[in-house]
């Protein structure tokens, strides 16, 4: 059932959270959404990184909305001061009819729900269904199923989405089907999609309460807290312009990060690349790089890459180039960084 507006509830600002594991398809769920939504309204999204470059930004930032980013750890964490700024900024400057939330892969939505009905944005936020997104394919993996975050995420949700189908063989889809049929109370509602095509009525389902497996389970162990100083630092992090490229890392929760921002004059060889990232021993690795063969999109998860062309003709409209890796293992930054800057093409 949708929800049923009150006359003051017109008032408030319909928000959603979009959340699910790392590589389960998000951004490009958020990207469906925003070509879709009604041509009169104004829509703004605000994007968590666990990886302290940002890359989700620059992946939205040709769809007709308003994007905030917020890297350098799950906003669950870092509780409130980059994301209530970003957020109190998003809603003074633009002025949205819709706010979506896009948490990082690993970050707990419990604390940014009670955040967004806490004090201040009761009154300004009408926080509608949280929607999950889940790729079936990892219900049977037991890094997955015996994560509490990824746990969590699946408990809070009021619409489960089962993404990527096209993929998944029908043992898959029976898992995804037991996983729906197990929770008591049910959910709102459950669908299958592939590449992320939500239908916009979903995004009115109401909010209901959950039980967590793991309620406070960020709130109690907050990695690699940082100042607000660096907090603030983090949430508007530049290229200076004298400095070809600079690299910064994360740690917490048991993954790693390791990302790269380059000048947008520096182009990278895009076999060379292209054959790098495809054997790549990583979780997750995202970029959005100027190549020889112009700027592209790429996108690996557990060494499964695709490709996408953002912009093939005359110079690219990009302000930098990014790289973002993430593992459950330490990764070897240095000879990584080596690695990668061997690709780069003379300017």
């Amino acid at each position: 059932m949708t929800t049923t507006e009150t006359p003051a509830a017109k008032k408030l600002i319909p928000a959603n959270i979009i959340t699910g594991f790392l590589g389960v398809g998000k951004t490009t769920a958020i990207t469906h959404l925003l070509k879709h939504k009604p041509a009169h309204e104004v829509w703004s999204v605000l994007v968590n990184e666990f990886g302290e470059i940002g890359i989700d930004g620059a992946l939205l930032k040709d769809t007709n909305a308003h994007i905030r980013e917020v890297p350098g750890g799950c906003i669950c964490c870092v509780a409130g001061l980059p994301m209530k700024m970003a957020l109190n900024m998003l809603i003074a400057r633009t002025k949205p009819d819709r706010i979506i939330i896009e948490p990082t892969g690993l970050g707990h939505p419990e604390e940014i729900i009670n955040t967004l009905t806490g004090e201040y944005y009761d009154t300004v936020l009408d926080l509608r269904a949280t929607i999950t997104l889940v790729d079936p394919r990892k219900l049977a993996d037991s890094r997955y199923t015996g994560n509490a975050t990824f746990k969590d995420q699946i408990a809070v949700a009021d619409v489960l989405i089962a993404n990527k189908i096209d993929l998944c063989s029908p043992h898959d889809r029976a898992n995804f089907d037991d996983l729906v049929a197990g929770f008591a109370p049910p959910k709102q509602a459950a669908f299958a999609v592939e590449q992320g095509a939500l239908q916009l009525a979903w995004l009115d389902y109401s909010r209901k309460a959950h039980a967590l497996a793991h309620p406070g389970l960020h709130s109690s162990a907050k990695p690699n807290r940082l100042s607000p100083q660096r907090e603030l630092y983090n949430a508007a992090i530049s290229l200076p312009q004298d400095q070809d490229f600079l690299r910064r890392e994360n740690s917490g929760q048991g993954y790693y990060s390791c990302g790269w921002m380059f000048q947008p004059a520096i182009r990278f060889d895009f076999n060379q690349l292209f054959g790098w990232m495809t054997g790549l021993p990583v979780v997750r690795a995202k970029a959005v790089m100027n190549t020889d063969q112009g700027v592209y999109m790429f996108n690996a998860e557990d060494g499964v890459l695709s490709v996408k062309p953002l912009m093939m003709d005359g110079e690219p409209e990009l302000l930098d180039s990014r790289i973002e890796l993430i593992d459950n293992q330490p990764l070897a930054a240095d000879d990584l960084e080596q690695t990668l800057l061997a690709y780069r093409l003379s300017t």
